[in-house]
């Protein structure tokens, strides 16, 4: 025999509601992950929040703040250079004392005599009023050729530039009143007394003119042609060798010595012979 199971109204309600709690109780884990999943976002965000702090200062006001620091630093730099000591020179002492006395300092801004520079002396004179100093100076010294004048002297040095000028061996005139200066040195010291003739002294003289030119000219190198003529032409470079071996050091200091080039411009304008007339040009 079968059992017959009989269910109620009030059996199946129980059940149903049984049933209801089943699933109610199913359902709340969902929740409870739902709602714990938004209080970890939540908290993650305060405490990113709390982690990240803002610039306080923009940019502008950090370059300004830079600005000022670097300022105040020069400043500070500035004043420390105005309070560092300043440098006074050292006044120079003797090598030797004779007297064993402490020598003298000298204060700076006194006006003794020691103190009063050495009077420069201003000369001037023309290219013209120099070339005849020359020539007067070669008419005195061959004062055996009676018939010799300045104005023919002249006419040698300004015959060579004019030559070299006309053929192109040279851009600009070699005759200044440094480079007649310069002659005047080396022919002071070659040309003798004892000349017999015009040719022997021009030969003379115009090899005087070619070391002129080789040293002080504006040219590399000039030819021999309007230099050398007949009657010196065998004893052309002797002579040129003898005045460099005996004038080289005269000739580099007439360039590197201000006061020996003034004693010789001096020398040379006093060589002017007032009697004769006025050959400037």
């Amino acid at each position: 025999m079968g059992t017959v199971l009989s269910i109620s109204p009030a059996t199946k309600k129980a059940i149903d509601a049984v049933d209801d709690k089943g699933d109610k109780s199913l359902k709340r884990p969902s929740m409870f992950v739902s709602l714990s999943w938004k209080k970890l976002v939540a908290s993650s965000a305060k405490k990113s929040a709390k982690k990240v702090t803002p610039n306080p200062n923009p940019p502008c006001a950090q370059v300004a703040q830079r600005n000022s620091d670097n300022i105040r630093k020069s400043h500070q730099i500035e004043e420390r250079k105005q309070r560092a000591p300043i440098p006074v020179p050292v006044p120079t002492v003797p090598t030797q004392n004779h007297n064993n006395k402490p020598p003298a300092v000298q204060k700076q801004g006194s006006s003794s005599p020691s103190a009063v520079s050495p009077r420069r002396i201003v000369i001037q004179a023309s290219t013209g009023e120099l070339l005849r100093c020359l020539g007067d100076f070669v008419c005195r010294r061959c004062y055996k050729l009676k018939e010799l004048n300045s104005g023919e002297v002249i006419l040698w040095f300004r015959n060579i530039d004019r030559t070299l000028l006309l053929q192109g061996w040279q851009d600009q005139g070699f005759i200044t009143p440094a480079n007649v200066v310069f002659v005047y040195l080396l022919c002071e010291a070659t040309l003798d007394e004892r000349v017999a003739s015009a040719a022997e002294l021009q030969g003379a003289f115009q090899t005087c003119l070619y070391l002129a030119y080789s040293y002080m000219g504006n040219e590399i190198s000039y030819p021999l042609k309007p230099f050398m003529i007949e009657a010196n032409k065998d004893v052309f470079w002797e002579t040129s060798l003898g005045i460099i071996e005996r004038l080289s050091g005269k000739m580099l200091r007439l360039n590197a010595d201000p006061h020996f080039f003034t004693e010789v411009f001096q020398e040379l304008k006093s060589q002017r012979d007032c009697g004769e007339a006025n050959l400037d040009r």
